[in-house]
């Protein structure tokens, strides 16, 4: 009786997904495959976002202006750039704020001191798989400006895979990010 010491393998049965690293998808969008589209990579997968919408876009803009105006100097604000936070992960948030200037630095960054996603048509994955996402990452600021509900969402202190904390902020009301607790946002300034 003959006996083998290696493992049985079945083969593989039927098609399997194929699922790629942050390298891989570079490539792609260096090759042009994303041009005028909005591609992330989650968990190795590429997801796609529909069109920005015209108050997606606006808003963004606002985010963009209130928090380049509350970081200052010594601070890159990163605009639907890459921010990877692992192997196959690549969320491409709205935008990112990294510690430090632009020249001389040599890749995507790996980690932010806040994440700003600008929700319309995207509240629920915003809310949900995005944030577990930049939890896990360890971001220690995460903030979805809700277009429709006019409203801020701000989720901090990261612990076991998910915030340990989130508050709602209104139209009336301000936050000051943790990396520069002295300033001051105030949420009318985010909001059409």
């Amino acid at each position: 009786m003959t006996t083998s010491l290696s493992p049985q393998r079945s083969a593989p049965s039927g098609p399997r997904p194929v699922l790629w690293t942050c390298a891989e998808f570079h490539r792609l969008g260096d090759a042009g495959a994303f041009e005028g589209r909005r591609a992330m990579l989650i968990g190795g997968v590429i997801l796609e976002e529909g069109p920005m919408n015209p108050p997606h876009a606006v808003t963004l803009e606002l985010v963009e202006a209130a928090v380049r105006a509350t970081f200052g100097a010594g601070w890159r604000i990163r605009g639907q750039s890459p921010l990877v936070l692992g192997q196959d992960l690549d969320p491409e948030p709205d935008l990112a704020v990294v510690a430090g200037v632009p020249r001389g630095s040599t890749g995507h960054p790996t980690t932010a001191v806040l994440v700003v996603e600008v929700a319309d048509s995207s509240l629920a994955f915003d809310t949900h798989e995005k944030r577990l996402v930049y939890a896990r990452a360890g971001i220690p600021d995460y903030w979805v400006v809700d277009v429709n509900a006019r409203r801020l969402l701000v989720y901090r202190d990261p612990q076991a895979g998910d915030y340990a904390t989130q508050q709602v902020v209104g139209p009336a009301g301000t936050v000051s990010p943790l990396a520069v607790p002295a300033a001051v946002v105030r949420v009318a300034d985010l909001l059409l």
